[in-house]
């Protein structure tokens, strides 16, 4: 009896191993700390709690729910889009699907436009899924490589000459999971201009985390510089990340009305619709409640980016810094310490993995290995702990890539 070769090529989530085998650490009783978890440490707002509570009342939150959405919700979202990023989406076409958990949206929209031999651009480091969705619909990952001095923000040149005629689609992941920061104003606009010289280029935006920065001006995008860009635009989101919700899955995608036709008819031979009830505690809750629950989150991730900056510092590490400003992550570049010296004995190559672990198993601290965002030497972190947890952690950690012997 044999597998697929799809299943047999498949890559299992390294986060999720991490975070495996972080939890069978803690059922051995040992000291660890898991800077590793894509998800905050905050309840979502009693309100969205209490709309949730409300709709188990109704027969409808346990039935089939439509495979494209609720349409009270689907409305919502596309009126608060359009008034969050001040453009006219139903104007211009623009129709929503709600899917379970952004990431599979994500999915679903790379299979709506991918043929085998596409080649599809990301931006290192780029979150661990995009290349396996990519590969899976036969198409090619094509990487275009960012600089921790530039703070991996990725140079409008680099992209344009990775653009070649198997180019089908571009991701822009801002605010970036792992890097920990959005792509400036500035940036956008560049991108603008240089992208709209490629009219059959889709560019799917990944706007899970834009709710999630801590330092003004927030997120903008290239679209609301030259709405033009959104005939070819797939924007996708969910409340993951903006209502602390990781455990509900429930994304969601916008785009033109033929690409959201092409996801629904995916999704109805797949999973079919997301969770009635919460797409009907969805529809019935006040998004602008959020506001101040966002504030609550920017200031704890602030203290712990002053943290991060400060214990670096201490501990002679500033040049394996640099300023994140959202999403709550950090990069680690393992190159210029002495336990990459420890490790690599002057050999060159990928230590990531061997780094992490040594990292693990000798003082208790779980990171990411940046292999799986597609970063040599280097090591995803969260900035997730309670300040003190958080600040121990780290105090080892930098003790230890000063001193790993």
């Amino acid at each position: 009896m044999k597998l697929s070769k799809k299943a047999l090529s498949a890559q299992k989530s390294v986060t999720m191993e991490v975070n495996e085998r972080f939890q069978s650490m803690v059922k051995e009783g040992k000291e660890v700390y898991n800077l590793c978890s894509g998800q905050l440490r905050f309840r979502p707002t009693p309100e969205f709690v209490q709309s949730m509570i409300s709709q188990m009342n109704y027969l409808a939150s346990f039935q089939y729910p439509s495979v494209q959405g609720n349409i009270d919700l689907r409305k919502k979202i596309l009126n608060h889009y359009s008034n969050k990023r001040q453009v006219v989406l139903e104007e211009n076409g623009f129709d929503v699907i709600v899917s379970n958990g952004s990431k599979h949206s994500l999915y679903n929209a790379l299979g709506a436009i991918l043929d085998p031999g596409d080649e599809v651009i990301l931006l290192c480091p780029y979150w661990v899924s995009y290349p396996e969705m990519i590969q899976f619909w036969g198409a090619k990952p094509k990487i275009v490589d960012t600089y921790l001095y530039d703070s991996f923000s990725p140079s409008i040149s680099r992209i344009e000459e990775a653009i070649t005629d198997n180019t089908k689609a571009i991701i822009i992941n801002s605010p970036n999971n792992p890097g920990g920061i959005y792509y400036g104003q500035e940036w956008m606009k560049q991108f603008s201009e240089m992208i709209k010289k490629y009219n059959e280029l889709y560019i799917i935006s990944d706007e899970v985390y834009d709710d999630i920065y801590y330092y003004d001006p927030g997120p903008t995008y290239f679209y609301q510089r030259d709405p033009e860009l959104l005939e070819r635009t797939i924007i996708t989101n969910g409340i993951s990340k903006s209502f602390s919700a990781t455990g509900l899955r429930v994304g969601y995608c916008l785009a033109r009305k033929e690409i959201i036709d092409a996801m629904t008819r995916i999704q109805s031979q797949t999973t079919s619709g997301t969770n009635s009830l919460i797409q009907r505690a969805l529809a019935d809750f006040n998004f602008d409640q959020l506001r101040d629950f966002h504030e609550e989150i920017r200031e704890m991730l602030r203290e712990l980016s002053i943290d991060l900056r400060e214990i670096f510092r201490q501990a002679n590490l500033s040049h394996c810094w640099y300023q994140t400003n959202s999403a709550y992550y950090f990069m680690l570049d393992f190159s210029r310490t002495e336990i990459y010296n420890e490790v690599s004995k002057g050999k060159e190559g990928d230590y990531s993995e061997e780094i992490c672990e040594l990292i693990l198993e000798k003082i208790g601290v779980a990171l990411v290995p940046g292999s799986s965002f597609g970063l040599k030497n280097s090591a995803r972190l969260s900035l997730i702990l309670e300040p003190m947890p958080f600040r121990n952690a780290l105090e080892k950690l930098c003790q230890f890539l000063n001193n790993p012997t």
